[in-house]
Parts: structure tokens; C-alpha cells; sequence
């Protein structure tokens, strides 16, 4: 049997983008179970970074294709074929496109419609906001059963997240749980009903586009606190008096302040 070549671009849509009203939708769409290849990863970078250059993009949405999985991970096909060199480039991809993705200043919502484990837990974890559909099913990351471990930034942000004890506790003993109990131990921000899931997803996401809100100041804010965490505090306050100074020059922050003034709601354009 010839073996696949798991590093040649794939010929099919792994990761759909459509844009809604100035929130970019990405899709996983590799059923059954949205999992992720080299030839997803890069379609995945593709699409952050056409999310990221598109002014008229506010918002990104994460989810998956179906009602059954948002992502079960790294594909496992493709790690049995493929060689320890491959592996490891692989996992720098991915770290580079979710760190792409988490650096990106624009608001990342995770809507996690299904089974949302290992490796799909990790992408998740990379957004700023994670919003389940209720009984979607298990989250989790069981990487250990497969003698390895979370290796597309989970073990690094699952601590940052909830803490380092209880980010052991879940990694070492594997097991996966349900989304009320994710949401309990800190890793999902809210879930919503599963009828019209997604549109109700859309909606929430649709409050931080303009005209309603500043998304410039919304980009920001997460930019200072994702840049912020990673260095002291003197040098964090620096970073944020940058931002601060960024969003005084911008037409947003002239229209906050005068519709202030003038007792109106502001009318924002995201310059």
C-alpha cells in the first residue's frame, strides 16, 4: 500500500470561511470527527490570517462542521504513518498557528457544538471566549492514554486558564467530562441551548461589531491582557499605556467620548 503523503495541500475544504456581518466563521469540516491534519492546520492559518487583514472583519468564530464533534484532535492516521521528524514539525505548525490565532486583535469565540477533545480542546483553548452548546458532549484532554501529552498548547494554556493543580489533575488522569462540568471547572464561558445553536452563537458575537461596539478597543483590551500576562507587571502597564495611546488616535474613541457628551449612544466604525 503506498503510503499517503500527509505534508501535499489538500485538494478539499478542511476549514470553510464565510463571513456574517462582519464576524469570519470557521468551520472544521472533516466528518466524522473534524479531526486535524498538517493540510487542515495550514488551511486553518490561511483563514486566521485572511481574518486578521480584513478590515471589515471583527470577530472570529471557531466550530465545527455537524452536530456531533467541534474537533477530536490530531488525526490519528496520520500520526502512525508519519515519522518523529514530521511529528515534531507538525506540533511547531500548530503552536504557531494557534499562537497566530491568539495574537490576532480581534476577538476569537470558540463555539464548541460537539465533542471537543485533545487537540480540540487545545484550538478552543487558544480562543478568548468558549461558548458550548449544552449536553454538545465530552471535553477533555485524554492524551496520556496515548502515552503522550497535550501537545498543541495544552499543558501551557490549560494552566494559565484554571491553575496548575487543577490543569495536572485533568491532564494526568485523562478523563473526559461533560460541558456543565467543563464549564464548573473553568474551561467553558457559557453554554447555550442547542436549538439554533449557532445563530444564537452569531448573535452574541454580532455585540462587538460596529456600530454597537468599539471593536478597536475590543481588540486591544485582549491584546494587553493575552501580552500582558506573559511579562511583569511595570512592563504590562507599559504595554497598556501603548494601546491606550493607540485608541486616543482613533475615530472610536472620539465618538465614545463626544456621544458621552452629547448623552447619545455611540455610533462606532472600527477606525
Amino acid at each position: 500500500m503506498t503510503q499517503r503523503d500527509w505534508t501535499a495541500p489538500s485538494t478539499r475544504t478542511l476549514v470553510d470561511y464565510r463571513l456574517e456581518g462582519g464576524v469570519a466563521v470557521l468551520t472544521f469540516t472533516d466528518p466524522p470527527a473534524n479531526t486535524y491534519s498538517y493540510a487542515m492546520m495550514r488551511q486553518l492559518d490561511d483563514a486566521v490570517l485572511r481574518a486578521r487583514f480584513d478590515p471589515s472583519v471583527h470577530v472570529i468564530v471557531l466550530t465545527g462542521a455537524g452536530e456531533k464533534f467541534f474537533c477530536a484532535g490530531a488525526n490519528i492516521e496520520m500520526l502512525r504513518e508519519v515519522d518523529p521528524t514530521f511529528k515534531y514539525f507538525f506540533c511547531l505548525h500548530a503552536n504557531e498557528t494557534l499562537l497566530r490565532l491568539e495574537q490576532t486583535p480581534k476577538l476569537v469565540i470558540a463555539a464548541i457544538n460537539g465533542h471537543c477533545v485533545g487537540g480540540g480542546l487545545e484550538i478552543a483553548l487558544a480562543a478568548d471566549l468558549r461558548i458550548a452548546k449544552e449536553n454538545a458532549g465530552k471535553v477533555g484532554l485524554p492524551e496520556v492514554a496515548l502515552g503522550v501529552l497535550p501537545g498543541t498548547g495544552g499543558t501551557q494554556r490549560l494552566a494559565r486558564l484554571i491553575g496548575k493543580s487543577r490543569a495536572l489533575e485533568i491532564m494526568v488522569e485523562g478523563k473526559t467530562m461533560s460541558v456543565a462540568e467543563a464549564q464548573g471547572a473553568g474551561l467553558i464561558n457559557k453554554t447555550l441551548a442547542a436549538q439554533n445553536f449557532l445563530d444564537e452563537v452569531l448573535a452574541y458575537a454580532r455585540q462587538f461589531v460596529p456600530p454597537s461596539k468599539a471593536s478597536l478597543a475590543v481588540g486591544r483590551i485582549k491584546r494587553g491582557v493575552q501580552s500582558g500576562l506573559d511579562v511583569g507587571l511595570a512592563e504590562g502597564l507599559a504595554l497598556e499605556r501603548e494601546l491606550q495611546q493607540f485608541l486616543f488616535e482613533s475615530d472610536d474613541a472620539r465618538e465614545g467620548l463626544a456621544a458621552y457628551l452629547e448623552k447619545r449612544a455611540p455610533q462606532f466604525a472600527g477606525k
